[in-house]
């Protein structure tokens, strides 16, 4: 039998032209499973068919159970339905509720309104309130109001239209009052636009930020409450006279700080010269720094505290790409620097603070608890700081791991005791939470609950949504509602309104209104939490179609209200609500009336504290050690 034998030597084969991609061979050095040989070819692409198929088939089987346990979840989720509605006459614009619940003001293209309710709003019936005019202006168009109570039956309203326009009511026996146009001027060119107004609670007090030629600056007002009483209670019923009022007077004008810049000032006897009366410290305006002096602690900063800091480019905006905004708060009496200072009268041409708090990065947002003893800032790197304004010190700073910078901060004022809180206040009346609650809201729409408190061991953070992949899911309003514990109300740009549980972060309810109305202006959406009668009251329009019956400037508008006062989904979440200082943080609000009771809080929060800052002297001291440790390793 002849036996062919190949001539020449016998060479090792050539390998197979495996088709092996740079994505294959990153996948073999990354992926352990890969360490035996892949299949040749034709099997090789039949394996990887089978893979894509796969994929795919576990995707679309993934999808389908999320869509399932969605429609599982809203059919669960229970549906509160209104309680009642009542008539608007026009397309509302603003609602607000006075303190004692008595009544609820509303703004409207063409003026003001008011609807009294005595003992509560109830479904529609001959007996059911409605909207009675009680100011009118052609070509006003109301778009912000606020109110607090004068006296008994005496109340304060502060309004502003879409021009800009700040306006002062007293609302007294059935009558309003116009007293004051705050920005009214008589050279157009002169003309001052009004972005806030607001008041302080008792109405003593106003604010307006003003912008005038591209610069805001805040106008405090000192209103003669006691003059306004008296003159109010001498008006006949029914009629409202115009300017008849006391004149209202203005307190302080405050204009934005100058900006920080290198000091040119060589020594201290310059600085000294430049400081007058040395009444504040801490402005920053006289000092010996350099601007390189500032450029190198700046990168110092940097350096250290890199792994601390946010490098999401979304937070790192150049602050000069945000317009800036006034923000101010009324504060209560009390306070460390008001006992230890004094009250003294602006003599100077620019008012200078009473106290000046340092902060490392940009405020962007800032809130006060119910009590005003706590203070909140939002920064721009993703800080959160809280102030104990008794103290003077700082109470706690948390970082927030944020996909974007923040939109708002909120104190949750309502939140249950602990049962540690509970024994130490049966123990000390006088004893004041040391913790706080917050909900912030980021641009992203991402929301998070932050507990802050004193000591390292006091911080928690908890994400309540995340950033919504559906556009329609965005949250335009998340407010805490000041009635039921750890609620806070979602109000989304698709018209859903429900309530979150701020701890286990599930759907309580969701709000409905009939399918004859939707909900108005869904992506600025206009509602009132009234806390005295528990119910939340929200605006609808009728439905576009063939078969509205009503047509108009109104567009079909009523006012719908929710019952949460006897509704049993949230009954687990309802307590015994006596107003703002019922609440834990609100008993931590007692103002202190002298210098003796300020150092008897402060020493009490020292004894407090010191297991804590022991334990923090010690870190300290181990990690100076350390960088010792290191600098002599380096030289």
């Amino acid at each position: 039998m002849p036996v062919y034998i190949r001539k020449g030597p016998a060479d090792i084969p050539e390998p197979p032209d495996s088709g092996h991609g740079d994505d294959e061979e990153e996948l073999f050095l990354s992926d352990p499973d890969q360490l035996q040989d892949q299949l040749p070819q034709p099997f090789r692409m039949i394996d990887k068919v089978l893979d894509r198929l796969v994929d795919r088939a576990w995707d679309f089987i993934s999808q389908r159970e999320t869509v399932r346990v969605t429609e599982q979840a809203i059919k669960t989720i229970p549906i509160m339905q209104a309680s009642g509605d009542v008539k608007l006459p026009v397309r509302t614009n603003c609602v607000a509720c006075s303190e004692d619940g008595r009544y609820i003001f509303l703004g409207h293209p063409h003026g003001l309104s008011v609807m009294a309710q005595p003992q509560g709003i109830t479904t529609s019936s001959s007996s059911s309130p409605y909207c009675v005019p009680v100011w009118q202006e052609d070509q006003v168009e109301i778009t912000s109001l606020q109110t607090t109570c004068l006296g008994e039956m005496v109340y304060l309203l502060a309004s502003l239209d879409d021009m800009g326009v700040a306006r002062l009511f007293a609302y007294s026996s059935e009558t309003s009052h116009l007293i004051k146009v705050m920005n009214e001027t008589d050279d157009l060119n002169q003309r001052s636009v009004c972005v806030k107004f607001e008041l302080s609670r008792g109405g003593d007090y106003g604010a307006a930020t003003i912008s005038c030629n591209g610069c805001q600056c805040l106008e405090v007002y000192r209103f003669p409450k006691d003059s306004w009483l008296k003159e109010l209670s001498q008006h006949a019923p029914g009629v409202g006279d115009t300017g008849k009022l006391s004149p209202v007077a203005m307190l302080m004008k405050i204009k934005p700080p100058k900006p920080h810049t290198g000091s040119t000032m060589k020594s201290p006897f310059e600085v000294l010269q430049k400081t007058e009366d040395g009444n504040v410290i801490g402005s920053g305006q006289n000092h010996l720094i350099s601007s390189r002096q500032w450029e190198d602690q700046d990168a110092v900063f940097k350096s250290v505290y890199r792994k601390y800091m946010v490098t999401n480019p979304s937070n790192t905006t150049d602050p000069e790409d945000r317009p800036s905004c006034v923000t101010s708060h009324f504060l209560l009496p009390g306070g460390l620097f008001p006992v230890l200072g004094g009250v003294k009268p602006q003599t100077d041409p620019e008012p200078k603070p009473d106290a000046l708090w340092p902060n490392a990065q940009e405020i962007l947002c800032s809130a006060v608890s119910s009590c005003t003893r706590h203070i909140t800032l939002g920064l721009v790197t993703g800080l959160v700081t809280v102030w104990d304004r008794h103290l003077g010190l700082p109470l706690s700073v948390v970082s927030v791991e944020a996909d974007s910078v923040f939109s708002s901060i909120i104190f949750v004022d309502y939140w249950p005791s602990t049962a540690t809180e509970d024994t130490l206040h049966s123990q000390a009346p006088n004893h004041s939470s040391t913790q706080v609650h917050l909900l912030v809201t980021c641009k992203s729409g991402a929301c998070h609950r932050v507990d802050a408190g004193r000591g390292l061991d006091s911080h928690n953070v908890t994400q309540l949504s995340e950033r919504p992949s559906d556009p329609g899911c965005f949250p335009v309003v998340t407010a805490a509602v000041p009635f039921l514990q750890r609620l806070a109300l979602i109000m989304q740009r698709n018209g859903k309104i429900l309530l979150q549980d701020m701890v286990d972060r599930r759907v309580v309810c969701c709000f409905s209104l009939p399918d004859t109305h939707l909900l108005a202006n869904p992506w600025n959406p206009v509602f009132l939490l009234d806390p005295t009668q528990q119910s939340l009251l929200i605006p609808g329009d009728q439905r576009p179609g063939p078969d509205s019956g009503e047509e108009g400037e109104d567009r079909g508008s009523r006012l719908f209200v929710f019952r949460l006062r006897d509704a049993a989904v949230v009954k687990p979440y309802r307590h015994e609500y006596v107003g703002r200082a019922s609440s834990p943080q609100g008993q931590s609000g007692t103002a202190t009336s002298n210098l003796e009771e300020t150092c008897n809080l402060y020493f009490q929060q020292r004894v407090q504290s010191v297991e804590e800052r022991n334990k923090v002297m010690t870190e300290t001291w181990n990690q100076l050690q350390e960088h010792a440790a290191m600098v002599l390793l380096q030289n």
